[in-house]
Parts: structure tokens; sequence; C-alpha cells
């Protein structure tokens, strides 16, 4: 009798403990993304035009030119896989939902 009173209460312990347990957390992705928009990526031009500038000032043009064209094509690949980001977030909710 006391035996199953026992196991009747570490049942409801087990069951309590199951039900309080917190939930799995994932990664925010739109935080992240977010983050490096808003504080990251001005930082990074900033430090850029820093430099192009004090290129530019050398006389060093041909330089600059390609580095802005490089820098330019980066960013629109950086702008073109944040838009695949999304669009495929949209995709996998309009077919799985």
């Amino acid at each position: 009798m006391i035996a199953t009173e026992l196991a009747a209460q570490a049942a409801t312990v087990l069951q309590q403990a199951v039900l309080a347990a917190p939930e799995p957390k994932g990664i925010n992705t739109e935080g992240v993304v977010s983050f490096f928009a808003g504080n990251i990526a001005p930082i990074l031009l900033a430090v850029l035009g820093v430099i192009f500038i004090g290129r530019a000032s050398r006389g060093e043009i041909s330089k600059v030119l390609t580095s802005s064209a490089i820098a330019i094509v980066g960013l629109a690949f950086i702008a073109g896989a944040a838009t695949l980001f999304f669009l495929g977030d949209y995709l996998i909710d309009l077919i799985f939902s």
C-alpha cells in the first residue's frame, strides 16, 4: 500500500516535471539578420569608405574604382542571398501551411 502511494507520487512528480520542462529554443534568425543589417553593415561600409578616401587622396584612383566595383558586387551578392532567404521562408510557409 505504501509502495503504490509512493509510485503514484513519483509518477505525479515526473509528470509535473515533464509538463514544466521549458520548450527548446531555436535561433532567432530574424534578429540576427536585423542585427547585422543595423549594426555591422554600416560599420563595414564606413571602414571601406575611409580606405577608399585614403587611396584616392594618394592618387590611386584605379585601385579605388576596382575596389569599389568589388564592394558593390559583394553587396549585391549579400542582398541576393538575403532575398533568397526570405523568399525561401515564404515558399516553405506557402507549401507546408
